[in-house]
């Protein structure tokens, strides 16, 4: 059964579907790329969410080479990265990362350090002091190392920490790595997050007198 409430020490935040929604520049770039690999553009938007994209095209064209994949990696990093068209926050997220501004937290994310500044900026979220970015980890979400690396950043154990996700990828990689998660929006709710909601404004963040992080759902 699906918790209303976590206890935390820290939080680990990924940042697209999660903080900000990008999903209209993610589907622009995406589709442009499936159709020019002859690939069908809805199912290829099926896997690439919550990865970093070289490991998107791992999984879609099995056999391409790896140095193909980085460099077209790099090329849509930086068309995501120009094209912030569509780039909004997650309804709450102003009002949620305000709340836990003074609390223990990290931003993981599959995106770029340059990708993640551009979009937090251009949803006008604030960008955490800790960040795991593409450039930190060895390995893309569903793999673990982001979200281990983001937890000893924060000095506690993962088991510890929350993390907050939208995707199967993410939701897969925080699982592995020993935290719970709370799952936000349509695609994290088919995988069964530890408590799930539609977006921030349905959170409640408060501390207890041990100073322990309370996540509880409103609605």
């Amino acid at each position: 059964m699906q918790a209303s409430t976590l206890t935390a020490r820290a939080l680990l935040l990924d940042m697209d579907g999660t903080l900000v929604n990008s999903d209209a520049v993610v589907e622009r770039v995406w589709r442009r790329w499936a159709v020019a690999q002859g690939l069908d553009p809805e199912e290829t938007l099926k896997v690439v969410h919550g990865r970093q994209g070289h490991a998107s095209m791992a999984e879609l064209l099995p056999h391409r080479s790896v140095e193909q994949n980085l460099a077209d990696n790099a090329d849509m990093l930086a068309q995501e990265t120009a094209d912030l068209d569509g780039v909004v926050p997650v309804p709450g997220a102003p009002a949620f990362l305000a709340a836990i501004a003074e609390l223990p937290h990290a931003l993981v994310t599959s995106a770029d350090a340059a990708l993640a500044e551009a979009r937090m900026g251009a949803a006008g979220l604030p960008l955490p002091a800790v960040r795991i970015t593409a450039e930190s980890v060895g390995a893309s979400k569903p793999d673990p190392e982001g979200f281990l690396k983001g937890a000893a950043e924060l000095g506690f154990a993962p088991a510890e920490c929350v993390a907050f996700e939208d995707s199967e990828a993410g939701i897969a990689a925080a699982r592995a790595s020993g935290a719970r998660v709370v799952g936000i929006g349509p695609r994290a709710a088919a995988c069964a997050p530890d408590l799930h909601v539609d977006d921030l404004t349905q959170l409640e963040v408060t501390t207890d007198h041990q100073g322990r992080i309370l996540l509880k759902r409103t609605a």
